[in-house]
């Protein structure tokens, strides 16, 4: 069953009835103030996220050459590593077997 507006009042009571009217009345002296006020507040946030933008660049530029050089020495070990001949001396080889 839909609720009826004879229940939301008496669920309010007066002074939710009161705060209703109050809000409808004052919505537009305080929406043209709250926005005059939001505005350079709003302006001022994204200015300030720009700037950091700006400066945070150059950092992740370098961040980024770094990461590319790190990957080009990896790449160039392995590339070395598949060059070199698969034979791994150990201690046993390198000793001389006495018979002993």
């Amino acid at each position: 069953m839909a609720p009826k507006i004879v229940d939301f009042v008496e669920d309010a009571g007066a002074p939710g009835i009161i705060a209703g009217i109050g809000a409808v009345l004052l919505a537009p002296v305080v929406i043209p103030v709250v926005a005059g006020v939001g505005k350079p507040i709003a302006k001022s946030l994204i200015k300030g996220g720009l700037s950091l933008y700006e400066r945070s660049k150059g950092a992740f530029a370098e961040i980024g050459e770094t990461w590319e050089d790190i990957v080009a020495e990896a790449r160039a070990e392995l590339a070395e590593e598949r060059h070199l001949p698969a034979v791994e001396t150990t201690a046993s080889d390198a000793a001389p077997d006495n018979g002993a």
